[in-house]
C-alpha cells in the first residue's frame, strides 16, 4: 500500500472517528442502506433582527423577550445567553460575545462585557422587558440566543404613537434575516407614507435590490436597484421615492443580491392610523390569512402571483361555525407579476373569520403572495393593521408581548380539526404560567380570550403548540384603545423553527476496502 493511500484512509478513518455520523461513498454510487431515523432537535442558535421602531417624536417602544421553558438546546455545554443589541454596537458575525442577566423583576440587565446590552435574557419561561428613549430616535437591533435560549426565543417590539398623523399601535415580531422577501399591500397613495426598513446584521456590506409591481405588472424605477446596507446598520427607504404617481395598491419585492437582511414596512395613513407589515409566507397551492377582527368595517386584499404563470384560486371564509364563500368573490385570478387588489364588504358579519384561498379545481399550481389590510372604527376614529399569509404552526409558536386585558387569539383549521395548547407565561414582574387547552373545529377559526399568569404582573408571553390534528394557523391582537379610536395592531404566529429534523447516518468504510 503506497503513501497516498494510506494517508487517504488516515484521513477517512480520523473523520469517520471524529463525526461518528459519517457515510462515506464513491461518486456516482447509490448510498448503503441504512435504517437508522431522523431525530427533531432543538436547535442550538437563534438570529433575531428588530427594525428601526419610529420617526414620531410622540413615539413610545416597550420590547419583549422571551423563550419558553421545557427546552434543551445547550447540548454542547456550552453558556447560553440571549441578547438584543443596537445594530450598529452588535460584535462581528460568529462573536456572541458574553451573554446579559435578568433581573428578578424581570428587566433588563447589563452584561458582563462591552457592549452592553438593550436586553438580555437569562433564563427560559419568564419574559424581560425594555423601553426604548422616547421619540424617534431608537435603533434597529441585532440579536442572537444560544444553547438552552435558542430555541423559540421570540422578541416583540410595540410602539405607541398617542396622537398625529402616524398615531396608533405599531407591533411587529423581530425576524431571522433573510435574503428574499415580498409585501403586497405596500401603497405610494399621498395619504401614505409607507418606509421599508432593512438591517444588515453582518460584518460585511448587503446590497439589496427593490422591485415594485402594480396592477400593470413592474414598476419602472432605478432608484431601487443596489441599495447598500453597511455592515452592522440599518437603513430607511421611504417607497414613493421609487414610484411616482401617487399607486395606491402596490407589492414590494425585497431581494438581496448579497448578504442578508432583515425588512419590515413600517406603514402610516393620514386618516387611519399605522402599523407594520411584515413579510408575506409565499404560497404554492394555498393561503390562510388568520384573525380578521369580528368587528373590522374594512377589509382590503392585495396579492399578486409572482411566479412564472397566472394563480386561479378559490376564495373561503372560515368562520365560528365553517367555511363558506363570499358572495361575489367566489374566485380569484391573479395575473403574473400584476397586482391585484379587492374590497370585501361586510365580510366578517360581526364573526371573527380567516381568508382561506386554495388552488382552484383544474388550475395550475402557481406561486402567490398576499396580505389583508384590516381597519377597525368609523370616521376620524379608525385604525389600521394587516395580516400577510403565514405558514402553519408545525410545533409552537409565540406572542412575547401580551397584556391581563387587550390580548385575542385567532385560532384557525382550515382542514381537520386540531386541539391547542395555549400557556400564559409568567409575567415580566411575577406570577406562574397557566395552559388551556382548546380544540378547533375543522373548517373554523376559533376566537378566545387567552389565559393570563396567575399572580402575574408585567406583560407575559403567550405560546400556541398543537398537539394533534391537522394543520393550525394563529394570530394574535393586541387592543391598546386611545378615547374612541380602536388602536390595536395583529401579528400572524408562525411556527418558532425550535426544532429542526438531524437524520442520523452511520459509520461506512466500504469505500476503503474497495
Amino acid at each position: 500500500m503506497n503513501r497516498t493511500t494510506l494517508s487517504l484512509l488516515a484521513a477517512c478513518t480520523a473523520l469517520a472517528a471524529v463525526t461518528g455520523v459519517a457515510s462515506l461513498t464513491a461518486p456516482g454510487e447509490e448510498p448503503a442502506p441504512t435504517t437508522a431515523a431522523a431525530d427533531r432537535l432543538p436547535v442550538e442558535r437563534s438570529e433575531l433582527l428588530c427594525p428601526q421602531p419610529s420617526l414620531s417624536d410622540l413615539a413610545e417602544t416597550d420590547y419583549t423577550a422571551f423563550t419558553p421553558g421545557g427546552g434543551s438546546g445547550d447540548r454542547s455545554g456550552a453558556r447560553s445567553g440571549a441578547r438584543l443589541l443596537p445594530a450598529t454596537e452588535a460584535p462581528e458575525s460568529g462573536d456572541g460575545g458574553d451573554d446579559g442577566k435578568a433581573g428578578d423583576d424581570g428587566k433588563a440587565g447589563k452584561a458582563g462585557d462591552e457592549p452592553d446590552p438593550f436586553l438580555a435574557l437569562e433564563k427560559p419561561g419568564v419574559p424581560v422587558t425594555a423601553a426604548a428613549p422616547d421619540g424617534g430616535g431608537a435603533p434597529a437591533l441585532v440579536g442572537t440566543a444560544d444553547g438552552a435560549l435558542a430555541p423559540g426565543w421570540s422578541a416583540q417590539q410595540t410602539t405607541v404613537v398617542s396622537s398625529g398623523e402616524g398615531r396608533g399601535v405599531y407591533g411587529v415580531a423581530c425576524a431571522a434575516p433573510d435574503s428574499e422577501f415580498w409585501f403586497p399591500g405596500v401603497s405610494a397613495a399621498e395619504t401614505r407614507q409607507d418606509y421599508i426598513e432593512l438591517t444588515n446584521p453582518d460584518d460585511t456590506a448587503a446590497v439589496v435590490d427593490l422591485e415594485l409591481h402594480g396592477a400593470k405588472g413592474p414598476v419602472e424605477t432605478e432608484a431601487g436597484e443596489g441599495i447598500t446596507v453597511p455592515p452592522r446598520s440599518a437603513t430607511s427607504v421611504l417607497l414613493s421615492t421609487l414610484a411616482p404617481g401617487g399607486a395606491a395598491d402596490l407589492a414590494a419585492h425585497v431581494v438581496a443580491r448579497s448578504g442578508r437582511v432583515g425588512a419590515a414596512v413600517r406603514a402610516t395613513d393620514e386618516r387611519t392610523g399605522g402599523d407594520w407589515l411584515t413579510p408575506a409566507a409565499v404560497g404554492t397551492g394555498s393561503a390562510v390569512l388568520p384573525g380578521i377582527p369580528e368587528d373590522a368595517t374594512s377589509v382590503r386584499l392585495v396579492a399578486l402571483a409572482t411566479g412564472d404563470g397566472d394563480a386561479d384560486l378559490k376564495v373561503e371564509l372560515a368562520g365560528p361555525t365553517g367555511s363558506f364563500t363570499p358572495a361575489g368573490h367566489e374566485t380569484l385570478n391573479l395575473k403574473r407579476g400584476m397586482v391585484t387588489a379587492v374590497d370585501f364588504d361586510d365580510l366578517t358579519k360581526g364573526e371573527p373569520a380567516s381568508l382561506v384561498l386554495t388552488r382552484a379545481e383544474g388550475a395550475e399550481s402557481a406561486p402567490f403572495a398576499v396580505a389583508l389590510q384590516v381597519i377597525r372604527g368609523k370616521g376620524g376614529a379608525r385604525e389600521m393593521a394587516f395580516l400577510p399569509a403565514a405558514g402553519p404552526v408545525q410545533g409552537r409558536a409565540t406572542a412575547a408581548d401580551n397584556r391581563a386585558k387587550g390580548s385575542v387569539l385567532s385560532l384557525t383549521a382550515p382542514g381537520e380539526a386540531a386541539k391547542v395548547k395555549v400557556t400564559a407565561s409568567a409575567g415580566s414582574g411575577g406570577g406562574e404560567p397557566v395552559s388551556k387547552e382548546y380544540t378547533v373545529r375543522a373548517g373554523t377559526t376559533l376566537r378566545v380570550d387567552p389565559p393570563v399568569p396567575s399572580g402575574g404582573k408585567g406583560v407575559h408571553a403567550l405560546t400556541v403548540e398543537r398537539v394533534s390534528g391537522g394543520p393550525l394557523h394563529a394570530a394574535r391582537m393586541l387592543a391598546l384603545p386611545s378615547g374612541k379610536t380602536p388602536m390595536f395592531t395583529l401579528q400572524t404566529l408562525p411556527d418558532d423553527r425550535g426544532t429542526v429534523v438531524v437524520p442520523d447516518a452511520r459509520e461506512d468504510l466500504s469505500l476503503l476496502m474497495r
